[in-house]
């Protein structure tokens, strides 16, 4: 009986492990990318739509409730809302997904920092957008976006 060489059978593992690897980057890690940039597109963009639709509570909100550094609080009402419907756009297309996400991580930010009486749950909200979009600006929005069937010139 002849058995395979340790050296032949480590080979043979080290293809099966490359062939579903490249199985994994063909699919489901498209497929996540995708989701990621869905999903924080979604809230964003939810919460764009809610200032948007009560432009007079947002307003009120911008004066008493949310401190934003260095911007008059119509400034950053505005900011902000044009921001939250704008970019969650760009992010779900991944049409420029990098600038989308790079400037809803921004956003995530001054907006954690600039409402003093966020809770605990919240914060752990922020930090959860902020390392999905983290990975989207380092990763790329992926092959399933307008940047990847784009190819934009260097």
């Amino acid at each position: 009986m002849n058995t395979p060489s340790l050296a032949v059978r480590g080979r043979r593992f080290r293809a099966s492990a490359r062939n579903a690897i490249e199985l994994v980057d063909r699919w489901p890690t498209p497929l996540f990318d995708l989701a990621i940039r869905l999903y924080v597109a979604s809230v964003f963009f939810r919460a764009g739509w809610l200032k948007i639709s009560n432009w007079e509570t947002t307003l009120l909100l911008f004066q008493n409730d949310y401190h934003v550094p260095f911007l008059s609080p119509t400034l950053a009402a505005v900011m902000g809302t044009g921001g939250e419907l704008l970019l969650p756009v760009l992010l779900a297309f991944g049409l420029a997904g990098r600038f989308g996400a790079v400037g809803l991580f921004v956003m995530n930010l001054v907006a954690a920092t600039s409402f003093p009486e966020i809770s605990e749950l919240g914060l752990q909200d922020h930090w959860l957008w902020a390392v999905l979009l983290a990975t989207t600006v380092l990763h790329g929005p992926g092959k399933f976006s307008i940047d990847h069937w784009k190819q934009w010139p260097e």
